[in-house]
């Protein structure tokens, strides 16, 4: 497995060390891990400065940010394991509409709140299961077979409550999925530290995290070193459409309720956030913590150009400049 990792992962040709070739490759090796943060960073100060007097800068405005951007972090961590497998799980603002939907009804109809969240998450093993086997064993691009989903899960999503919104009264349920907080802090940060560590570490430090790397990398070479490249995919849109079910969930405990719009203009944030943070369209390569760089970027972002008073007609400008500058940087990459 070290060797095929060694193998996906170096260069076709070496330049020798010491060269102006080797120094220019070993600058955008750096450049290319680290330049979401420098972004980070650059965003932070920017507002930090100009809307120094309108309390960008504050405690109170950064757990705002974090309420926001909670379900598109635990939507980007599925994704990174998707698109680094080579594939893309267009499906899943559809999952967090349809998942909240079915917890809501099942929280008003028993009032228990793990049957609630089962629920949910069945929503998404399901869906997830579906993507999976139709994509590796049919053998049809998992492009398609998700756009295809998403269709067919917004339209369960209009059909299940004939498109009116469904509150969500359970106490217990809205304190620990959004409204809760210890102090200052909100629940929903802890949802996010928790999702990114455990994605992080399954990613970084675990078997099936370098099988989907090699799977994304070469799967040729991984099928010839025995890796299930088949199973590997599936299970990563299955985890993709089960954190989508936990958006869900969170969406409707911050909301205290579902609808059917949820999630629906969150595919392209998630998309961005992860190509953003360094996940290659292609697979092969990826970064659990970098997409959560990019997931707080796209929120920042958004917090700062709303109290800048920018409409939203200008926000979509900016997401939709951001997103074709990721995808630039990132075709660039591949032909590197």
């Amino acid at each position: 497995m070290a060797q095929l990792l060694k193998r996906v992962r170096q260069p076709s040709a070496e330049a020798p060390s010491g060269t102006a070739e080797s120094r220019r490759d070993a600058w955008h090796f750096d450049l290319r891990n680290y330049i979401v943060y420098i972004a980070f960073f650059a965003i932070l100060v920017f507002f930090a400065i100009g809307l120094r007097d309108r309390g960008f800068f504050t405690l109170s405005n950064f757990m705002s940010i974090v309420r926001v951007t909670t379900p598109i972090t635990v939507m980007s961590v599925g994704m990174v394991f998707v698109l680094s497998t080579g594939e893309i799980d267009l499906s899943v603002g559809s999952v967090v509409a349809l998942s909240a939907l079915v917890a809501a009804r099942v929280l008003r109809a028993t009032d228990v709140v793990a049957l609630g969240v089962l629920a949910a998450l069945s929503v998404g093993l399901v869906i997830g299961m579906v993507n999976g086997l139709i994509t590796v064993w049919a053998r049809i691009p998992s492009f398609l077979v998700t756009l295809g989903m998403l269709s067919i899960v917004q339209g369960l999503a209009r059909s299940a409550t004939t498109l009116d919104a469904v509150p969500v009264t359970n106490d217990t349920f809205n304190w620990w999925f959004g409204s809760g907080s210890f102090g200052d802090i909100s629940i929903l940060f802890v949802w996010t530290a928790v999702v990114v560590l455990v994605g992080h570490l399954a990613y970084r430090n675990t078997k099936y995290g370098r099988r989907i790397l090699a799977t994304g990398g070469n799967r040729w070479a991984a099928d010839s070193v025995g890796i299930k490249t088949a199973r590997v995919k599936a299970s990563a849109l299955v985890m993709s459409a089960m954190l989508a079910s936990m958006a869900g969930l969170l969406y409707a405990g911050r909301l205290h309720g579902a609808r059917y719009t949820l999630g629906e203009t969150d595919l392209l944030t998630v998309i961005a956030a992860v190509v953003i943070g360094g996940t290659s369209l292609f697979g092969g390569r990826g970064s659990v913590m970098g997409a959560l760089a990019g997931s707080i970027i796209m929120g920042m972002l958004s917090n700062g150009l709303v109290i800048m008073g920018l409409s939203v007609a200008g926000q979509m400008i900016a997401r939709g400049a951001i997103i074709i500058i990721a995808v630039v940087l990132s075709l660039r990459e591949r032909r590197a």
